[in-house]
This record gives structure tokens, C-alpha cells and sequence, in this order.
């Protein structure tokens, strides 16, 4: 990291991991541009945090995002994602209109910022964290449209680590936690028992701040229990 004040995007920053992840970034006095559809109150009073409220699917509120960074950006953190429908259906009955969705948020419209906002990654050495999940690699049943979509996104990741080697490229796994979207994903049972989505900060700031190669990590993996 080169500047004097760090710069970070991070979309889906309203609500669990974005949001513990960004209250993080804030506290360690980084600049942040802050992609959500809805803002909650406590990311429009972090300091150093610029919220620009839009659908990351959206090509003008892209280039919103990228301007608020003023062509300067350390890193790039690609959070922002769609279950699709809950319950969620079988491959047989999945609606290709939400299908299209669910990837246009967690395929497309991550690599449409990395294009965006690489010239200035390269220039700071910055670095890439895209969200993934073990669905991307389990054949969970129902988790297929999903699944698929992280799976694509993690080839994305890998391909762009290899043709972009001076910046770090990472696909992380946050694994399970108790948040919003993963409530969504088990309906009417009780998650409460799983981490809460600022334990996984720790295994993040390893990827932003330390060392370790470009690549596909868990969180479990890098000392945060699963």
C-alpha cells in the first residue's frame, strides 16, 4: 500500500461482512467508497467511509463508485452478492430470470469493477478480494445457482491473478456465518450459532496487509475459526 491514506472500494458495505469489514477499514484509517442498494445508519457515520447508494449491477452507479476513488484505489473488495430465490429451488425449477440475476451481481458486475478500477490498482500494487463460498466448490443441493455463480467467480479470480502479477488477486471463503443472507438460505431454522461475520475480519486484513500469494484461501484456513 502507497498512499497516505489507503483507498478501498467494497460493495455489499450496509450489512454483515461488508459492513464489519468497512467499520474495520474505517477504524484503521482507511478511505472508503462504500457500495450498498439501502444504507444503514451506522456506515453513513463511519469516519472516512463515502457511502454511494446503488445496485452494483448498474453500469452508471459502477462508474460512481470509481470516480469517488479519484483514479486512486489500494483495493477492491467484491462482497456484494445475491442468493437468488428462498427456499431455494432445484436446477430443474430455477427461474432463469433470477438466475441472470444472481449472476449479473456475482459474476458480472464484480470483473465489470475490476476493469473499472484496475489502472489505479496497478499503479498502487493494490489488491483484489472477491467473496466466494464453499457452495463454489460442494455440490450442495438447491445451491446451484449460487454455487455456479461463486465457481465462475473463482475462475475469474484465478485468471486474473495469473494475467495481472503485480497486484494480489484473492478468492476468499468466509465461510458459514450468521448473517442476513445466509438466514435466507435456511428459512425458518436457527442460525444463531454461527460466527458472526466480524470474526472473519482478522482472516481478511491477512489477504489486504500481509504477505501471501495471490490465490483461493478459506478463512478457516488463515487462524479464524470455521
Amino acid at each position: 500500500m502507497t498512499t497516505a491514506q489507503p483507498t478501498a472500494v467494497v460493495t455489499g458495505a450496509s450489512r454483515g461482512l461488508g459492513l464489519a469489514l468497512t467499520r474495520e477499514l474505517s477504524r484503521r484509517a482507511w478511505h472508503v467508497a462504500a457500495d450498498a442498494r439501502r444504507p444503514g445508519p451506522e456506515l453513513t457515520s463511519l469516519p472516512g467511509v463515502t457511502f454511494v447508494p446503488g445496485d452494483v449491477t448498474d453500469p452508471a452507479h459502477r462508474r460512481q463508485l470509481a470516480e469517488t476513488t479519484h483514479h486512486g484505489v489500494n483495493l477492491l473488495v467484491n462482497n456484494a452478492s445475491a442468493l437468488g430465490p428462498s427456499p431455494m429451488p432445484r436446477l430443474a425449477d430455477y427461474p432463469l430470470a433470477e438466475l441472470e440475476h444472481v449472476y449479473a451481481v456475482n459474476t458480472f458486475a464484480p470483473l465489470a469493477l475490476v476493469q473499472l478500477l484496475l489502472p489505479g490498482l496497478r499503479a498502487a500494487r493494490g489488491r483484489i478480494l472477491d467473496i466466494s463460498s464453499d457452495a463454489a466448490v460442494e455440490p450442495y443441493e438447491g445451491w446451484g445457482g449460487y454455487g455456479s455463480s461463486k465457481a465462475a467467480l473463482d475462475q475469474l479470480t484465478a485468471i486474473l491473478a495469473a494475467e495481472e502479477p503485480e497486484i494480489r488477486v484473492y478468492s476468499v471463503d468466509p465461510g458459514d456465518m450468521n448473517t442476513a443472507m445466509h438466514q435466507l438460505a435456511f428459512p425458518g431454522e436457527d442460525i444463531s450459532d454461527r460466527p458472526s461475520p466480524e470474526t472473519v475480519v482478522p482472516a481478511l486484513f491477512r489477504l489486504i496487509e500481509g504477505d501471501l500469494p495471490s490465490g483461493r484461501y478459506r478463512a478457516a484456513d488463515l487462524g479464524v475459526p470455521a
